[in-house]
């Protein structure tokens, strides 16, 4: 059999035509199918030349099957396997055969049967690979983003975007059979700048105007529901302008879900068994029902965290009352001022080494902590530079109150309430991690409900929306909006799994007046809540039905339920940490014409 070019030379194009009608796919064939006559194409996986015999693993989208080729039955075949190298594009024909129990290879699904080739074509050639494809190779992620292309053809990359298919169609499915209805949301629309930085597109045909990027279409999916819709969702690609981490991208992609008439616990029932049911169906992971709910103030008191990880306890511990007479001053004035002190107490962590102990604080220094104090009870009793200060109640107060004994290390963090949680709920998280507490294994979801309502900006000396401005006050707290804005709590609810936020949504305001009392609380003039959001307002005006929804990171769900621990191994082509992507060399600059007909002009600086 010739080779492609050959046969282009010869004019044989129905020869490699026919190669091409594949019979079957590779990862499919099996013992049921010997003896049976096939055709596969594919890349070739692996080549083993051994003399007498060639042995080519051709790999496709279903999986990798063996072909050999022997010189003394097929030789114009083995003439074509001799030229074969890694990555070429082949067609193979032959019979399958069972191969001998000795030369199995159990790592192959299809490791009990091979093709013995009898015809064979080359359809297209490959350069050689700047890295292999193998999975086991620890590769710079520069380079596997500027060769996707290649980096996509391994094994588990393919596996990943085979998953996010199969997820979306889930997803996709269980809505739609829950009478939600898939409405698209434009991506050129107006910039609303409260939350992170805007993707902005300037206007050819209006010089000096810019459309935005959606952060989400929360607004539109608001109006959807005043429209009388009921029940939306999208499965939409949103932008925001942020530095990137492992779990974040400037392009993303999120469930989206907004209904009416639906209580919030409705919702998250619903919510809770389309999620269950995705990590059940399409990962094979048994979720635990229902979901553990914790309040904001719940979560923050036992975990340090408003999306703690619950795969291991560690629970932190208030105790503030305890300290705040005792002559330790640095707990006594934090107390007394209306600060909190977190104790955590670390079974058998006495043995901690003095470096471990200075990276401990090193770590909580990182989120604000001005200290990490501790005492560790060793066989002769607790020991601790500040031990001296407390009376032998206070200290059997706050051993019983963390339920300290021999062994155990017990460390402080005391500032403001969220410094000190957040700062020892980081500890626990380090700690969690540092001593094999945490069961890789696990899925432990829950619901984070109660948010405030609003955080006091200190920069700018005002109060902000914890989420975003359209979410509705518990209907009881609205007579602190105005007086104490802080005691305000809000209607919504955060889904985490394993220390990550997957999902977060609210109830919305659907009364005209509460809105505007909220932009006003939030320092908006009723001017610039006009300028920014006037179409809601004015929308709400005509009979808006009582409302709320959430919102679906989908690329982190992925990352979650694919045992990565990197966003970007769960998207086709995703940027860097710097934005940048490497196939495409986006972003890139544009020329002075562009620019021109944008009105455009780059200041150099």
């Amino acid at each position: 059999m010739i080779d492609r070019q050959r046969a282009l030379q010869h004019e044989s194009l129905q020869a490699v035509d026919a190669a091409y009608r594949r019979t079957a796919l590779c990862g499919t064939l099996g013992k049921t199918q010997v003896g049976e006559t096939v055709t596969i194409v594919g890349w070739v996986h692996r080549r083993r030349d051994l003399g007498g015999l060639i042995f080519i693993e051709v790999r496709d989208r279903s999986g990798i099957v063996q072909a050999v080729f022997n010189p003394q039955t097929d030789a114009a075949a083995y003439q074509v396997a001799d030229q074969m190298r890694l990555e070429y594009v082949v067609a193979v024909s032959g019979v399958l055969v069972a191969r001998d129990p000795q030369t199995y290879n159990p790592h192959l699904p299809t490791g009990e049967v091979e093709v013995r080739g009898t015809d064979a074509v080359i359809v297209s050639r490959s350069k050689p690979l700047p890295f292999g494809i193998d999975d086991d190779l620890n590769i710079d992620e520069t380079v596997r983003l500027r060769y996707r292309y290649l980096d996509l053809r391994r094994p588990t990359m393919h596996e990943s975007i085979v998953l996010r298919a199969k997820a979306m169609k889930y997803v996709r499915d269980f809505l739609t059979q829950h009478d939600f209805v898939e409405i698209e949301t434009p991506l050129l629309t107006r910039s609303t700048p409260e939350g992170a930085r805007d993707f902005l597109v300037p206007s050819r045909l209006q010089p000096g105007s810019f459309y935005a990027l959606p952060q989400s279409p929360q607004l539109l999916k608001q109006i959807l529901m005043i429209s009388g819709f009921e029940r939306y969702f999208q499965i939409v690609r949103c932008f925001r302008d942020e530095d990137l981490r492992a779990d974040r991208q400037p392009e993303f992609t999120q469930i989206d879900i907004e209904t009416s008439f639906l209580s919030q616990q409705a919702l998250m029932d619903l919510m809770e068994a389309m999620i269950a049911g995705l990590f059940e169906s399409v990962g094979g992971i048994h979720c635990e029902r229902p979901f553990v709910r914790l309040t904001w103030d719940e979560a923050m008191n036992r975990y340090g965290s408003d999306k703690p990880d619950l795969r291991f306890e560690l629970p932190l511990t208030d105790v503030t009352s305890i300290v705040s007479q005792s002559a330790f001053q640095v707990f006594a004035k934090v107390a007394q001022q209306g600060g909190r002190v977190m104790g955590l107490r670390v079974p058998q962590g006495a043995r901690l080494t003095r470096s471990e102990m200075d990276d401990l604080t090193a770590h909580a220094a990182t989120y604000g902590a001005k200290g990490l104090a501790w005492i560790a009870w060793q066989s002769d009793g607790p020991h601790s530079p500040i031990l001296k200060f407390f009376t032998q109640q206070e200290q059997k107060d706050l051993f019983g109150a963390l339920g300290a004994q021999e062994g155990d290390l017990l460390l402080f963090v005391a500032d403001q309430r969220r410094i000190a949680q957040t700062a020892l709920g980081q500890v626990r998280l380090k700690l969690g991690q540092q001593l094999g507490l945490i069961d890789e294994h696990l899925y432990r979801f829950a619901w984070i409900t109660d948010f405030p309502m609003f955080e006091y900006n200190d920069e700018e000396k005002r109060w902000e929306a914890e989420h975003h401005p359209f979410t509705a006050p518990r209907e009881e707290d609205l007579p602190y909006l105005e007086s104490a804005p802080e005691r305000v709590r809000a209607k919504a609810y955060d889904m985490v799994l394993n220390g990550y936020e997957i999902g977060g949504g609210s109830q919305r305001i659907y009364d005209p007046s509460v809105q505007e009392r909220i932009f006003a609380r939030i320092g908006l003039t009723p001017e610039e809540a006009h300028d920014k959001f006037g179409f809601l307002v004015e929308a709400l005006q005509y009979g808006a039905p009582p409302h709320g929804g959430i919102a679906f990171g989908f690329d982190r769900l992925l990352m979650l339920l694919a045992g990565k621990e990197n966003i970007r191994e769960v998207i086709a082509f995703p940027k860097t940490a710097s934005g940048a992507d490497p196939l495409t060399g986006a972003p890139a600059p544009v020329d002075e014409k562009q620019l021109r007909e944008l009105r455009l002009q780059l200041r150099r600086t």
